[in-house]
């Protein structure tokens, strides 16, 4: 072990390292009634000081984290079923104007990523489906029936990017082209 950081909250939900690895962001099932503080914490690699943790003001955890291939962004998915997009540079600001919205959530741990070339977004759906936005006008533009059970991660494969790996909830894999 190299280092230690103490979040002093519940459960952990993802890690995002920040573009040059200095610093990197988690989510938490940290959110009350009354406050959404410490939802995304930003930290210091070196230090493991907490560097913000007033990046999200509402009152969703965000079970997933995703950084823009080529862009300075970043998007955590939400339990309101939406998907806000950030700053990926101090201070971390939200994107009011742009929300991906249309999936359902409903309290699964879906997760979401760009594509390799950044133009898309793409999520499961606790509904079964995949979402596909298009990265600039947050719309949709494609959905895809995938699967019976919730859909709780889609990603892009690495060198083969027409290429689509979803799975599900009961432990369903399928490769879609």
């Amino acid at each position: 072990v190299l280092r230690v950081y103490k979040a002093a909250v519940q459960q952990t939900l993802d890690i995002l390292f920040l573009p040059e690895g200095r610093e990197f962001l988690t989510s938490t099932d940290a959110v009350s009634r009354d406050s959404a503080d410490r939802t995304i914490v930003a930290w210091d690699f070196q230090s493991a000081a907490k560097i913000s943790n007033q990046i999200f003001h509402e009152r969703y955890t965000c079970p997933s984290l995703t950084l823009h291939p080529k862009e300075s962004v970043f998007v955590a998915q939400t339990n309101g079923n939406y998907m806000a997009l950030f700053s990926a540079q101090r201070p971390y600001r939200i994107n009011k104007k742009k929300r991906y919205e249309g999936h359902k959530v409903e309290g699964f741990a879906v997760g979401c990523e760009f594509s390799p070339d950044g133009t898309l977004l793409v999520t499961g759906s606790s509904d079964g489906k995949v979402f596909f936005y298009n990265y600039h006008t947050s719309r949709i533009i494609r959905t895809l029936s995938a699967h019976k059970e919730a859909c709780v991660s889609a990603i892009f494969h690495p060198v083969l990017p027409s290429l689509l790996a979803t799975c599900d909830w009961a432990g369903e894999i399928k490769i879609w082209q």
